[in-house]
């Protein structure tokens, strides 16, 4: 029997993922962590466990302790924190007997700063890269992308902290934040043409399966709705960056599609919030993980079925005499 855990596992990620493996068929023991003591994360694994926040001085200790009490095989990040934390200790982690599910260690570097991240597809000429700047001056930048423009975080994920700027008054309320927190971007496509892709990447400049949907945010920066899509037209793109970056295992592209062609939103060198709306559309990355690197399996295109996805809120019961499922 294989044994996973999975962090952030109170979170849409975390739980995501802890469901779709639920669903690979395959005899899995799965131990859940979170921060949270009232989570629904217990409804979703064999075992629960708190976790200290990340970063803390006994965060590590912790970890490694949970893995070989568990004896766990491999570890999943639900939390982007938890990623970045990871890279930085694998051979801690690998001495316990578990393998982290982490991509390229130079990738992760790279996408933690979207500043950096533009700078490097820049120099090697990226046609599908968005125009960023670290420009002040509100002239400047308003000749350059126009009005409305974008002020958006240089670290982070989804769409949190993104400020819309619609007139002189909005950018100098966040002029000094320019540079060190935000950058400057131009607003290309729009809300209806944003596309959501996931490759299973081999490490070598190419990839094993892929998925795409176009989909809507939810006011957290989460995909809301989803519909699958044809994912061809962002090929050469996916290719382009697949030979310069060298992704491993599950990685997550965003675009908007433009006149122009795709243009590059981000990339998530992990699994990203829509893995649930995957799997139920015959996606499963996190099995796919599962046997990739426990078993030395190449993973195949999975046969992708069409339709949509509405997230909405929903109740998990824990009663005291026992679990309702």
């Amino acid at each position: 029997m294989k044994r996973v855990l999975v962090s952030g596992a109170s979170g849409i990620v975390g739980y995501g993922v802890l469901r779709a493996l639920r669903q690979a068929g395959q005899a899995i023991f799965l131990v859940g962590t979170s921060i949270y003591d009232d989570s629904v994360a217990p409804a979703f694994c064999d075992v629960f466990e708190q976790a200290p926040l990340t970063g803390t001085p006994e965060y590590l200790d912790w970890l490694l302790a949970t893995l070989r009490r568990h004896r766990i095989d491999l570890l999943v990040p639900g939390i982007e924190i938890d990623m970045y934390h990871w890279v930085d200790h694998i051979p801690q982690i690998r001495a316990t007997g578990a393998l982290p599910l982490l991509n390229e260690p130079s990738l992760i570097a790279l996408c933690k700063d979207k500043w950096g991240f533009y700078q490097h597809l820049q120099a090697v000429g990226v046609t599908c890269a968005i125009k960023s700047s670290l420009e002040q001056d509100f002239a400047t930048l308003v000749a350059q992308f126009g009005l409305p423009f974008l002020l958006k975080p240089r670290r982070g994920f989804g769409s949190k902290g993104i400020v819309r700027v619609t007139s002189e008054a909005v950018f100098q309320s966040y002029r000094a934040d320019i540079g060190t927190v935000l950058m400057a971007q131009p607003i290309v496509g729009n809300d209806e043409e944003e596309f959501t892709i996931s490759a299973f990447c081999d490490a070598s400049g190419g990839y094993f399966a892929s998925m795409a949907l176009r989909r809507k945010l939810s006011h957290d920066g989460f995909t809301d709705k989803a519909e699958v899509v044809d994912s061809a037209e962002f090929g050469p793109a996916i290719d382009e960056l697949c030979r310069l970056l060298r992704p491993l295992g599950p990685t997550n592209f965003q675009f908007r599609r433009c006149v122009q062609g795709p243009k590059l939103l981000e990339i998530n060198p992990r699994i990203s919030s829509s893995t649930a709306i995957r799997t139920a559309f015959g996606y499963n990355e996190s099995a796919m993980a599962l046997d990739y690197f426990l078993d030395q399996r190449v993973p195949v295109q999975p046969a992708i079925r069409r339709g949509r996805a509405v997230r909405y809120t929903d109740e998990h019961i824990f009663y005291d005499d026992g679990l309702h499922l």
